[in-house]
């Protein structure tokens, strides 16, 4: 008797559009989250001012916010984009991007599909002690069937 092949389900696409924002060649940790009593991620880190929601370069999307020092969201906006653009156009160094790169003065950087996972984080910009982030949002509830 065959068997038909099932699909991988909805979780599948999420993790390979992260695997593909990332790449090998991402590099460093965010500031880690523990691990939540069923074992998934727990909220989200860096916790920080929320500026708006943004895509990263594999269209997955993303709040980004203002996690340390004096920057405008308009600004956080625009430096996400343009670090999402970099990746998205190939320009980014290493195997598949990740960073690090300077976009307007500042220095972002991918996270690995591991760190993605565990803490929610998938980037984060740096300039003169002020730091930017790109988190994935919460999931959202959805009824079961």
């Amino acid at each position: 008797m065959r068997r038909s092949i099932r699909p991988a389900g909805a979780a599948f696409p999420a993790v390979l559009a992260l695997a593909m924002l990332t790449g090998c060649g991402a590099h460093g940790p965010a500031a880690s989250a523990p691990s939540s009593p069923t074992g998934g991620a727990a909220s989200p880190m860096p916790s920080g001012r929320p500026c708006g929601m943004g895509k990263t370069a594999a269209s997955v999307p993303v709040r980004v916010q203002v996690v340390r020092g004096t920057v405008g969201c308009a600004a956080a906006l625009k430096v996400e984009r343009s670090y999402a653009a970099v990746l998205a156009s190939g320009k980014a160094p290493g195997n598949g991007g990740g960073g690090p790169v300077t976009v307007s003065g500042w220095v972002c950087v991918g996270f690995d599909t591991p760190e993605i996972l565990r803490t929610g984080d998938t980037s984060k910009c740096t300039r003169a002690g002020a730091e930017i982030a790109e988190v994935l949002p919460s999931p959202s509830a959805s009824p079961s069937s």
